[in-house]
């Protein structure tokens, strides 16, 4: 260390951490589960990684066992909750060895870490990085887990070998996460989770265009001279997905199957650019099947810009019903509150989505009344409702709104917030005024992201 930062570079490790004796450290490598009386540990990582999958934490953490192979690490305060949010955790593991060949990694444990942490999850080996937003009491969010899972396949075991191939990373494991989720709970809530992503694949759309950077809603990206960071938005996710789900739709879903248990096994430990899954996948396809798959597939999706004309449609038969208790709503004012009391953080969401453009503050109440999204401990939820609240200015749900920015860290939902905010002078003023109270407590990923905008 240091090392060359490159994502197409491997190699295994091996460390000696030395902590406080009330400190445990964990590494992307084989890990302590209690702590020792020297506060001196050995790691090891005996499978090649790229660099950016190095990682360490160290904190006042305990472990809790879900079954032989995983389990969760987190501060006492959240660890028993985690674990029995996670509950499925093996259930994920075994559904992914089903789906595309055994996990190759020996232990999958979870750390869930402080909320200043500024990311969803990260895909370390062995032990993924959580945030704490997904610990909803309900198990709604896990769909994260199955995400930084997948990666244990595609990212971790098959490489971009550049930043400009980020999409073979994301865009294949978002495919993974949706198949193990439909595993595990059912097609429908699959679909539940892939009509979510199709929404936010067309707003990202919209942004990348109006900030003119059209160029970077291709899946092959050309980031010469610029921060790799600036290839990650949606682009990589949901474009990716949706264009392997349309190769599944297009051609068989067995077939599709049977190309990623090749690849995953042929190319295990290694890097991979476009250009070599292109040959890859037509190879397959023609030898294994004799498929020849259409160049045209290929050009619109990878090296053009926009989203194709044949992009998959997900069919959700639950968001219809929210949609008919939209539209009622919007005539009469009214919701039967029975019919919302089964509904999931999704269907919540995909409402919250399609408000309309103008509210008044009473029917902002109503609604509230009815979901109780000011005081919701769901952070989806939140930052959906958070929007509303801060586009038509509903002032009684202003001092959650400030808790909820000062006490969450993740990018993803202080992005939108404050972004709101900083439309009008006055959101301006008040986000001035919460980011100087919230700024200690976010990481310096975040801070580098809105002291431009924020910092007086």
């Amino acid at each position: 260390m240091p090392c060359q930062d490159s994502p197409g570079i491997r190699f295994t490790y091996s460390a000696e951490v030395t902590v406080p004796k009330d400190l445990l450290p964990l590494m992307s490598a084989t890990n302590p589960q209690q702590k020792n009386e020297k506060g001196i540990y050995q790691f090891e990582m005996k499978q090649p990684i790229p660099s950016y999958l190095l990682a360490m934490s160290v904190g006042d953490v305990a472990f809790k066992s879900i079954s032989d192979r995983s389990g969760i690490y987190a501060e006492a305060s959240v660890l028993d909750s985690a674990v029995w949010e996670f509950a499925d955790l093996e259930k994920m593991i075994a559904g992914a060895e089903e789906l595309y060949g055994a996990y190759a990694w020996e232990r999958y444990d979870v750390l869930v870490l402080p909320p200043s942490f500024p990311f969803g999850g990260m895909e370390n080996p062995r032990l993924t990085f959580a945030t704490p937003t997904i610990l909803a009491g309900d198990r709604s969010l896990t769909s994260l887990i199955a995400h930084e899972l997948a990666h244990s396949w595609s990212g971790n075991l098959v490489t971009n070998a550049t930043w400009d191939d980020f999409w073979l990373n994301e865009g294949f494991t978002v495919y993974f996460e949706h198949r193990i989720m439909e595993k595990l709970y059912g097609a429908e809530y699959a679909e539940m989770l892939a009509s979510l992503a199709l929404q936010d694949l067309k707003a990202t759309m919209v942004h990348l265009t109006a900030d003119s950077l059209v160029e970077d809603t291709k899946l092959k990206l050309n980031l010469k001279g610029r921060n790799p960071d600036d290839g990650v938005t949606d682009i990589a996710y949901n474009k990716g997905y949706f264009f392997l789900r349309s190769i599944e739709e297009k051609y068989g879903r067995e077939k599709f199957d049977a190309f990623l248990n090749e690849y995953f096994l042929a190319n295990a430990f290694r890097a991979m650019n476009t250009d070599g899954f292109i040959q890859q996948i037509n190879t397959f396809y023609k030898e294994t099947f004799s498929v020849e798959l259409e160049e045209g597939i290929f050009k619109e999706w990878i090296f053009t810009t926009g989203l194709p004309a044949s992009c998959p449609q997900p069919s959700a038969r639950r968001f219809q019903l929210v949609e008919k208790v939209l539209a009622q709503w919007k005539k009469s004012g009214q919701i039967d509150k029975a019919v919302t009391l089964g509904w999931s953080t999704h269907e919540w969401l995909h409402f919250l989505n399609d408000l309309p453009a103008s509210l008044t503050d009473t029917q902002l109440k109503a609604l509230d009344e009815i979901g109780s999204f000011t005081r919701t401990h769901n952070a989806e939820i939140a930052s959906a409702w958070f929007v509303h609240v801060i586009r038509h200015r509903y002032e009684q749900a202003y001092p959650q709104l400030e808790t909820f920015l000062i006490h969450t860290g993740r990018r993803k939902f202080l992005s939108p917030l404050y972004t709101e905010l900083l439309k009008t002078e006055e959101g301006k003023i008040f986000a001035q005024k919460v980011y100087e109270k919230a700024r200690p407590n976010y990481h310096f990923v975040a801070t580098n992201t809105f002291d431009p905008l924020l910092k007086k």
